[in-house]
This record gives structure tokens, C-alpha cells and sequence, in this order.
């Protein structure tokens, strides 16, 4: 008769010791790629198991994908740090952990004073079955009418409050970084006067994001 299997028990927390790092559920991770000359797979911990004398540790992941590991490729607007948390789950032994990171909002993430290696973003879910994306849209901007990629510099008109890539307004980044003030072309001469009359009157910071803060 087949001996019956021991009962697995739930883990609060794991460490995981070739790291010499602690992990909880909720915990984002990265995870060594069965194929070594791909960058290590990002995941986020759901649960923790072991069996009844707490060795033989797995985790239950759910995946992000990275763009280009998505139905529809890498795009113009990914960031470089750009991951979609999919319905992609799976079970995982824990010694398979590389490091924890973090995976942020895309507000967090644009708010962020310096990205680290270990930092990503995420602004979608993604279906792995059928490619699609929730939510389906966002905000688009610029004459391209693409959506914000946090590595690309852009510059805002005072007139409109639209953004801009330099290269989409015929201009360099050095350029785009010396701007003081910069109105589109659909502003331009409305925005000439009001400058004209009101060369003594400071803008409000926080009207106005400085073209430099949108580099990461």
C-alpha cells in the first residue's frame, strides 16, 4: 500500500539562506531563469509552504512578464523597468529565489528620487492567454499620441498642459533641458503675450514640472 503523502503547512515566512534573505507572502521576488543568459524572472510570493519538518520549501508565485516576454513584444512606451502582472501562476521551490525587489505603481515608481536595480513598475494586468491588457487604455501624449514612457525625457507646454518628446517638437534633450518656459505650437502665440505680460510674475512650482525630473 502507498504510503499516504505528509500534509504540507503554510509558512509565515522564509529564509532563504544562499541569500541570506527573509520572505513573506506579498513579497516581490526575482528568480533564477532555467535558461542562464536571461535576465532573472520577477514574481510576486503568494504563499509559502513546506512539508510537516519544514524542509522542501515552495512558493506559490503569480509572474509578471516583462514586455517582450508578451504576446504583443516590447513597445516604444515600455520602460525599461516596465513589468504587467499576469494570471500566470505556478510553484516554484524557494532556493530558486535571487533577491527580493520591488514592484511599484507607475505614480510611485515616476516619483522616485533614484531607480535601483532592484526596482520595477507595473501599470497593467495582463492576460497570457489572449494578450490583453487591463486596463486597455491610458493616457496618450504628444504629437505621437503614445503613452508615457518614464525613461523619456518630455517637456510641458504652460498653454495646454500636454507633454512632448524633444524629437517630436524638433528639438535636442540639452535643449529640452535649458527650457525655461515652452509653449506648443498650438499655444505658442497666445503664450508669447501672456510671457510678454508677465515677466515679473513667478509661476507656482508645482504648475510646471521641470523637464529634468522626468529622466530616471
Amino acid at each position: 500500500m502507498a504510503k499516504p503523502k505528509a500534509p504540507r503547512r503554510t509558512l509565515d515566512s522564509y529564509t532563504v539562506k544562499h541569500i541570506n534573505k527573509t520572505v513573506r507572502a506579498g513579497d516581490c521576488v526575482l528568480m533564477r531563469p532555467s535558461d542562464q543568459s536571461k535576465p532573472s524572472y520577477v514574481a510576486k510570493i503568494e504563499r509559502i509552504e513546506a512539508d510537516g519538518r519544514g524542509a522542501n520549501v515552495k512558493v506559490h508565485v503569480r509572474w509578471y512578464y516583462r514586455p517582450e516576454e508578451s504576446i504583443g513584444g516590447r513597445r516604444q512606451f515600455h520602460g525599461s523597468k516596465e513589468v504587467f502582472l499576469s494570471d500566470h501562476y505556478d510553484v516554484q521551490s524557494a532556493d530558486t529565489i535571487e533577491g527580493k525587489c520591488m514592484v511599484h505603481s507607475f505614480k510611485s515608481y515616476t516619483k522616485l528620487d533614484a531607480v535601483g536595480n532592484d526596482d520595477f513598475f507595473c501599470r497593467f494586468e495582463y492576460n497570457s492567454s489572449t494578450g490583453a491588457f487591463n486596463p486597455d487604455r491610458v493616457a496618450v501624449y504628444c504629437k505621437c499620441e503614445m503613452p508615457y514612457n518614464p525613461d523619456d525625457l518630455m517637456v510641458q507646454c504652460e498653454g495646454c498642459s500636454d507633454w512632448f518628446h524633444p524629437g517630436c517638437i524638433n528639438m535636442n534633450a540639452e535643449e529640452a533641458k535649458r527650457l525655461d518656459h515652452f509653449f506648443c505650437e498650438n499655444c505658442s502665440s497666445e503664450g508669447q503675450k501672456k510671457l510678454q505680460n508677465s515677466h515679473a510674475t513667478s509661476r507656482h512650482a508645482d504648475t510646471k514640472k521641470d523637464a529634468g525630473d522626468m529622466l530616471s
